[in-house]
């Protein structure tokens, strides 16, 4: 099996430490892990903002980079969500076809895929658990409290093989931080609103740490956190299965 490793471009250059967990932890795996060095933005930003059609030259690069692995993986739902919804090409779509077929968000993979049963690492602390939009709706990494169905989370699942963990309970356990990408930007009042509601939450159960499956929305929340002088951090959900 090789993989090709997605890093989205904000991980990249703001959260290098969660792609380099991410690496390790597949490898630890035995997974055989390649990142192609050229890639870039998948084009989101864009997208999300109402001009998928400038996101050409982004597709054509994925396609280029990512065409012949047997899976990719990356660390971010929100951008895993906008390759399997949104790449497209007018003269490769069997490519792009594949790639849609074959990407998954991390704790999907290690889940369903690898159908991982023991992770070896320890994080004696107090964790809340974000369940991102895109990761929770469009992904199903974990059940939507609106739906009448059986409870599951694939990063709790996870979560819970790590050694000395406390999960907190949250009182709203899938509300959505107020990122939104863009939505943030357009709409800043409501954004920042909505993040100190969702942080709020963590602090009154207790949350030494915040994790989830998306770094752009741990990145939301830990802008809230340092601005009220909090001494709740966030760690992406690499980095504790990965034992740091």
């Amino acid at each position: 099996m090789k993989v090709g490793l997605f890093i989205p471009c904000y991980v990249d250059q703001f959260y290098p430490k969660v792609a380099m967990a991410t690496l390790q932890l597949l490898e630890k795996q035995g997974v055989d892990v390649v990142f192609p060095l050229n890639q870039t933005c998948c084009g989101q930003p864009m997208a999300n903002s109402g001009f998928e059609h400038l996101t050409k030259g982004c597709d054509d690069l994925f396609i280029k980079n990512f065409s012949a692995f047997d899976y990719i993986v990356s660390p971010s739902g929100s951008c895993v969500l906008h390759i399997k919804d949104h790449l497209h090409h007018d003269k490769h779509e069997a490519e792009a076809l594949q790639i849609r077929s074959r990407i998954y968000e991390l704790t999907e993979f290690l889940t369903d895929i690898l159908k991982v049963e023991d992770i070896k690492a320890s994080f004696p602390h107090k964790v809340g658990v974000h369940h991102s939009c895109h990761g929770q709706r469009g992904l199903k990494l974990s059940q939507m409290s609106e739906v009448v169905g059986a409870p599951f989370s694939k990063p709790g699942r996870l979560l819970n093989m790590v050694k000395g963990i406390e999960i907190i309970d949250l009182g709203r356990q899938d509300e959505c931080c107020g990122f939104g990408g863009t939505f943030c930007v357009f709409e800043e009042a409501v954004s920042v609103k909505m993040g100190k509601d969702r942080v709020k939450d963590h602090l009154q159960h207790g949350a030494e740490f915040i994790t989830g499956a998306d770094m752009s929305c741990l990145m939301h929340m830990e802008g809230i956190l340092k601005r009220q002088k909090s001494t709740v951090r966030v760690k992406h959900i690499a980095e504790i299965l990965n034992g740091e």
